[in-house]
């Protein structure tokens, strides 16, 4: 089926989502324009490495440029005339946030500004925003909806992102911009980012090292395989109201089956056929107990249906990391 917006310029297209995205992307035939600055959050050496992967599946644009550069994303924006903005790209990370909360800010609220003001000049005419489980808070009903409305983020990363829903809102309301938020559950899968806990269990184990535990292993995740991830943002690309109305709309991307830390250890330890060595520490500032997304108005509106469980996913991880160049986890 054809694109119904083929020119995209998708920000982030260097990482981990967003290079999946990229992939899925040129295979439906997109114009592609990738934006990313190759950040030194890890390695930007994975980073190209990932862009060699998504040219196996077709030519796109590159551009090395920072979106919180309003002068030099406008000259982006202004040249490859998208007629839809894919938003991924983010400064990540729960923990880390809360010691750099004023570059998180800038890269994920300021920067978010940026795309959603060029996007009103130049007419854009579809804006995805990448958002996170994490503004749901840690007093969120489980499974967590949509239509929840007392949110309480509990570190400055779940904030900016949150603050970014708003925005889109905002330029919503005020300019008919279409503004579609995704919030991703927990993602994994090949190329997932070394600090990220399947990533970074998964080493440990292979490497017989210790794996932090951080409080005692109930706390659960709802784990959600990076290509159902990338299934959902096709069709936010392509969605409109059901009879038009509000030009904004939010949704859930996960998995709706959360596991506990302890379980998911588990699994590895069968899947690698090895033995974890289990490090205790205390719980971590700003993680919450629970994530577990509602699907309801994800599958009804978006026909959003993951399809892989986590066994399946994790196996499919192990595989890749035992097989790539040691040189992409630098």
């Amino acid at each position: 089926m054809a694109l119904k917006f083929p020119r995209i310029l998708l920000t982030g297209g260097a990482g981990f989502i967003g290079s999946h995205t990229a992939e899925a992307l040129l295979r439906q035939g997109a114009d592609l324009t990738i934006v990313d600055n190759l950040d030194e959050f890890y390695s930007p050496a994975w980073k190209r490495a990932n862009l060699k992967d998504v040219q196996a599946a077709g030519r796109f644009a590159f551009e090395q440029v920072d979106i919180a550069d309003y002068d030099a994303l406008r000259d982006v924006v202004a040249r490859s005339k998208p007629e839809a903005i894919l938003h991924l790209a983010a400064r990540a990370g729960v923990r880390p946030s809360i010691e750099q909360p004023r570059l998180y800010e800038r890269v994920n609220v300021s920067a978010t500004l940026n795309l959603l003001e060029l996007a009103r000049e130049f007419h854009v005419k579809q804006f995805v925003f990448g958002s996170s489980s994490s503004v749901y808070g840690a007093t969120s009903r489980a499974p967590f909806c949509e239509d929840h409305v007392e949110m309480k983020p509990i570190s400055p990363y779940a904030a900016t992102k949150l603050a970014g829903e708003l925005l889109g809102y905002t330029y919503a309301h005020l300019h008919s911009l279409p503004v579609i938020c995704l919030r991703f559950f927990t993602v994994y899968g090949p190329r997932q980012r070394p600090d990220l806990a399947i990533h970074k269990f998964t080493a440990l184990i292979e490497a017989g090292n210790p794996v932090p535990i951080f409080g005692d292993g109930s706390t659960g995740r709802d784990y959600t395989f990076v290509d159902d991830i990338v299934a959902g943002v096709l069709a936010a690309i392509e969605y409109a109201p059901p009879g038009g109305g509000a030009p904004f709309d939010v949704f859930n991307l996960g998995n709706s089956h959360p596991v506990k830390l302890n379980e998911l250890v588990e699994m590895l330890e069968r899947i690698t056929g090895r033995k974890a060595i289990r490090d205790p520490q205390p719980l971590q500032p700003g993680d919450v107990p629970l994530t577990w997304a509602d699907l309801s108005k994800s599958a009804r509106l978006l026909g959003y249906q993951p399809a892989t469980p986590l066994e399946d996913g994790l196996k499919n991880f192990v595989t890749w990391y035992r097989a790539t160049d040691p040189a992409r986890r630098a």
